[in-house]
């Protein structure tokens, strides 16, 4: 049990640099009804231009300044394969994904890069989850990064661009007869949410101390997870877009804080995947069984609608 205590904080960081992964996931997957699969690779070129950056001795700031744009810039392609190209949105961003692994490997040099903690200022880092001054604590530097993401997106949704942004993801048809750039919307819900992913992966680099080519591999299902997780437990109590991004976090805390718990039982770690994709089944399929089982029915399972 004392093993299972000491690893929790390493686990709720991980779901906390998750999250902000989680969160751009959110806006393609909820906001812009697009499942992108550009993530996986996303994730990855976030990560290797900010330890590219930071190995040439620029500043963490920078660095990840530079990832951002990079996850933005593979974000904008999937935009433009999906609108310019007319292809489907997943099939862009799975080409996208394709396309990615053969940059991130020209970024980096190599299959896999490291940085150490004690030669570069990091922002965030394994040792910096105990016996470290409460202000570097990885744990809060990330937590203030996502108040930070959160008020900011919240604030870009309530104008008029956010606006038609959900408008295009909620009814395309209407948005367009009412004069908005259905295509613009998509391809910048497409770079912000990428912009986020990279982000991740910038602090995910920093906090494992190395990048490597498959980082990203499996990111989308984490990433849905999280969603779903959130919005299974926390989509009744959470009725704000602000706390609803913020659900996706605590989701994204709670996948990990589960992985950890299985690994401490003892469960084979080659079927983490697996049980990865269990676990987003099985919250996916809950909505389509409460409707389905757990309605409130009339005689002879017919919904009562009763109006006088």
């Amino acid at each position: 049990m004392m093993s299972l205590m000491n690893a929790l904080p390493g686990a709720v960081a991980q779901g906390l640099i998750w999250g902000i992964m989680a969160i751009g996931v959110y806006l393609t997957f909820r906001i812009l009804d697009i499942a992108d699969l550009t993530v996986d690779g996303s994730l990855g070129t976030g990560g290797a231009v900010c330890i590219m950056l930071m190995l040439t001795g620029h500043s963490v700031w920078v660095s990840m300044a530079g990832a951002i744009l990079a996850g933005m810039a593979a974000g904008f392609a999937t935009g433009i394969l999906h609108t310019f190209m007319g292809i489907p949105a997943i099939l862009a961003g799975i080409l996208t994904q394709l396309g990615l692994y053969s940059i991130n490997l020209k970024i980096m040099g190599k299959a896999n890069q490291a940085i150490n903690v004690d030669k570069y200022d990091l922002l965030v880092s394994l040792r910096f989850i105990r016996n470290v001054a409460f202000h570097k604590n990885t744990i809060f530097v990330v937590a203030v990064m996502i108040v930070l993401v959160i008020a900011i997106l919240y604030w870009f949704f309530g104008t008029e661009l956010g606006c038609s942004l959900r408008a295009t993801g909620c009814n395309d048809k209407m948005a367009r007869a009412q004069g908005i750039n259905t295509d613009f919307c998509r391809v910048l819900g497409l770079m912000v949410s990428n912009g986020l992913v990279a982000l991740a992966g910038a602090l995910l680099t920093q906090y494992q101390g190395f990048a490597d080519i498959n980082m990203g591999r499996g990111a989308i299902v984490i990433g849905l997870a999280a969603v779903i997780i959130g919005e299974a437990i926390f989509g009744r109590i959470f009725r704000n877009f602000g706390f609803r991004l913020l659900g996706v976090v605590f989701g994204s805390i709670i996948y990990y804080l589960v992985l950890q718990i299985v690994i401490w039982m003892g469960i084979d770690t080659d079927l983490l995947k697996l049980l990865s994709a269990v676990v987003v089944a099985i919250f996916l399929a809950i909505p389509t069984w409460k409707g389905r089982y757990f309605s409130t029915t009339g005689k002879k399972g017919v919904r009562c609608d009763v109006r006088g």
